[in-house]
């Protein structure tokens, strides 16, 4: 059987959110993400590339795995990150292979943005 190339990838990220007009607004400004309702309750995303949802039927805590986004220019990115309302947690920041920063969305989840620039 031949691989779809999927296997042991990830393929879709799930945020327990309390908003998710709140977090569609946010996502959507700051990444450019579009959506998908399905209910009152869960909202598909797309990043053009990876699916994930949004649901307010599951317990809201910060933590857990650190979803890093990819940005051609990081400096604009921070701006619109912050512009949406996100929280910069760590500055822009080297490291081997580029730089990054993290931040917190609306509901306190810490994610990543690095850029090879």
């Amino acid at each position: 059987m031949a691989s779809s190339g999927k296997d042991k990838r990830i393929d879709y990220i799930e945020f327990n959110v309390s908003d998710i007009g709140r977090a569609r607004k946010f996502y959507g400004n700051a990444f450019g993400w579009t959506f998908t309702d399905y209910g009152s309750g869960y909202c598909e995303f797309s990043d053009g590339n990876l699916k994930g949802g949004f649901t307010t039927e599951g317990e809201v805590r910060s933590g857990g795995a650190l979803i890093i986004l990819f940005a051609e220019d990081l400096a604009d990115t921070l701006k619109q990150v912050e512009k949406a309302g996100g929280k910069i947690v760590k500055p822009v920041f080297s490291f081997p292979g580029g730089r990054r920063f993290h931040f917190a969305d609306p509901d306190g989840y810490e994610l990543a943005v690095w850029s090879d620039k």
